[in-house]
């Protein structure tokens, strides 16, 4: 038996004995005695008598070991033009004088504080500065708009909130301070102070009484010792992108979620103590709280922290100059920051002139890697281009190949296995397990390992109406795909996703996979529109590759005779559009849901988390074309 598959089955077969030997990883305060609490299933809690610290786990542990000289964040922001290095030690007295100035300001344990700032090495700061003193912190993704910041803030009712003055785009500055100040006038709840960190580019005019600047607040700061909190205690709240009405807190607990990442690191990750790794992500978002933060420096690794883009900052080799310049060993990002990287470089002509020997792995998450995006990557950088599917709720990885355990075959379009502790199943809509190669709901038998999430923001009743009502027993993800013989995971989108055509179900996801192969296509996005004939029909949207020079109605009719022939007529897919441009969350997402809305001829908000809302208007036209 390999080393995955006997971890596997442990993992399932004995929780608690496998994830006791995990956090032994960690120090404790003290050390759980019990590792899982089931007493109020379905509502499950880890470690309940563990004692401990995160931010201690994360930085002081490493500085008393004798690491305080190494590199433990790298700042890297081309769009300021400029790379700030904090080691250790420096990063340990940064945050603890911060945690003091948090404490002075009236924060303790279990207090909220909001957190609304750029890429900046203040955001990871203020973040395990929360950790520090048990408060408990919650990032929104700078630049939301102020409704969205406003609705945030009533609900965790942060005594605090951390804010730049301004975030920097490739081309312009986005005044932060303004949007925070109407957010502000819109919520019910009222901070007692705001925090802001003045960037030279676009300082923020301040209101006595409230503001304070970040210089101001640090300049006779005491530092603070760590504070131990229960592993129940919750480290933070974030909300979960495009919510309507009381948004959705995911919360994370302190032991668990400390216990998995460490875990993820070594295990599916393949990261040691003194590697650096690099996600190329944001604060914002899970990706950046798990695999920014506190994975890299739980680990003892050296984390980037990049503020740009992959393309445009200043062109499609940033990515690999970064590598390079920081020796990263491991870059997770986005499968469509590599489509826009090869979007405007297809032949990797940009890699040229940059050593990339120290990378060993590109790790892909956030949305469906294709095959040819997978094949495109593997082919330039020469280093497995590993996929890994999880989500907000979960906090690190449901299904990977486990790069530090035993790095298994790749599959493309697979990301690889379920990773232990997660207890995998594939179900009808009656809730049976189907058997592989057919296509159903993807579930998690519970109880989800450490990490997960243990409930939603005050609100388990809706955690459990949301996540664990429609099959008992399990987790719902929301996802369909299927399992093949070998065990490997196939997620095809969403379930909302799969259309029915004239009485069949077919996935959006696998019309996806056949267009992407066209050698024209450098992305493209399918949804079902309704038709009065057979209910759904799927719509295909392309988008060309730089210097593809593509007549659109012969591509048209290539794309709909490839996916003819590698699914079948029974699609009935004959509708594809050339567009300049496909509607995304900052995060990567394809908007699917309000691509189909205007499609459908309804008008759609455009979504809070949107990057560039003039990718909707072609959606429009088309919705309002009889």
């Amino acid at each position: 038996m390999g080393a995955y598959r006997s971890a596997y089955e442990r993992s399932i077969a004995d929780p608690a004995g496998f994830w006791r030997e995990a956090a032994a990883d960690l120090d404790w305060h003290r050390a759980p005695e019990r590792i899982l609490d089931d007493s109020g299933a379905p509502l499950y809690r880890w470690f309940p008598d563990g004692v401990l610290n995160t931010c201690h786990n994360a930085l002081d542990r490493h500085v008393a070991a004798g690491r305080g000289d190494q590199p433990a964040l790298i700042h890297d922001s081309p769009v300021t033009g400029t790379v700030r290095t904090l080691s250790y030690a420096e990063l340990l007295a940064e945050t603890a004088r911060f945690a003091g100035a948090l404490r002075r300001l009236g924060v303790g344990r279990g207090d909220r504080v909001l957190l609304y700032l750029a890429m900046v090495p203040e955001a990871v700061i203020a973040m395990l500065a929360c950790a520090r003193i048990g408060a408990v912190h919650s990032v929104v993704f700078g630049g939301f708009a102020a409704h969205e910041l406003a609705v945030r803030i009533d609900d965790a009712r942060p005594a605090v909130v951390v804010a730049t003055s301004c975030g920097i785009e490739v081309d312009r500055v986005v005044p932060y301070h303004p949007i925070l100040a109407a957010a502000l006038d819109e919520a019910s709840h009222a901070p007692a102070h705001c925090v802001i960190v003045q960037r030279p580019q676009e300082p923020a005019p301040l209101l006595p009484g409230r503001d304070l600047t970040w210089d101001e607040v640090m300049a006779d700061a005491e530092p603070v010792e760590c504070v131990p909190v229960a592993a129940t205690d919750p480290l933070y709240i974030l909300y979960t992108s495009g919510t309507t009405g009381r948004p959705k807190g995911v919360v994370r607990d302190n032991g668990g979620h400390a216990v998995a990442l460490r875990w993820s690191m070594r295990n599916v990750y393949g990261i040691e103590p003194g590697d650096v790794f690099w996600a190329a992500s944001d604060v914002g978002w899970v990706v950046g709280h798990s695999y920014i933060v506190y994975a890299p420096l739980l680990t003892g690794a050296t984390t980037v922290l990049y503020e740009g883009k992959p393309v445009g900052t200043p062109d499609a080799g940033a990515f690999w100059r970064v590598v390079a310049q920081h020796r990263v060993a491991a870059l997770f990002t986005a499968p469509t920051a590599i489509r826009a990287i090869r979007r405007q470089d297809p032949d990797g002509s940009l890699l040229a002139g940059h050593d990339l020997s120290s990378l060993r792995t590109l790790f892909l998450a956030g949305e469906r890697l294709d095959p040819d995006t997978w094949a495109w990557a593997g082919e330039r950088l020469g280093v497995p281009v590993v996929d890994n599917w999880w989500q907000t709720e979960t906090g690190w990885p449901v299904a990977a190949n486990p790069r530090g355990l035993e790095p298994l075959p790749i599959k493309p379009g697979s990301p690889s296995v379920p990773v232990p502790g997660y207890d995998v199943r594939v179900v009808d809509g009656g809730g049976r397990e189907v058997p592989p190669g057919t296509d159903g709901s993807i579930v998690i038998r519970l109880p989800l390992p450490p990490g997960c999430l243990p409930t939603l923001w005050g609100d388990d009743e809706r955690f459990v109406r949301s996540y664990l009502a429609t099959f008992p027993g399990y987790y719902l993800t929301g996802d369909g795909g299927r399992f093949d013989d070998d065990g490997y995971l196939y997620v095809m989108g969403r379930t909302d996703d799969v259309i029915n055509v004239a009485g069949h179900r077919l996935s959006t996801g696998a019309m996806e996979e056949v267009l992407a192969t066209h050698p024209a296509v450098a992305e493209c996005a399918v949804i079902g529109v309704a038709d009065a004939l057979k209910g759904q029909v799927p719509s295909g949207y392309v988008v060309l590759k730089a210097g593809a020079d593509a007549d659109p109605d012969a591509l048209a009719g290539e794309l709909v005779a490839l996916v003819r022939q590698r699914i079948g007529p029974v699609a009935a897919f004959r509708r594809v559009t050339v567009v300049p441009a496909l509607p995304k969350t900052r995060s990567g997402k394809i908007l699917r849901r309000t691509m189909r809305g205007l499609v459908e001829g309804r008008d759609e908000p455009v979504p809070p988390t949107i990057e560039d809302p003039a990718a909707l208007a072609v959606f429009r036209d088309l919705g309002a074309t009889p």
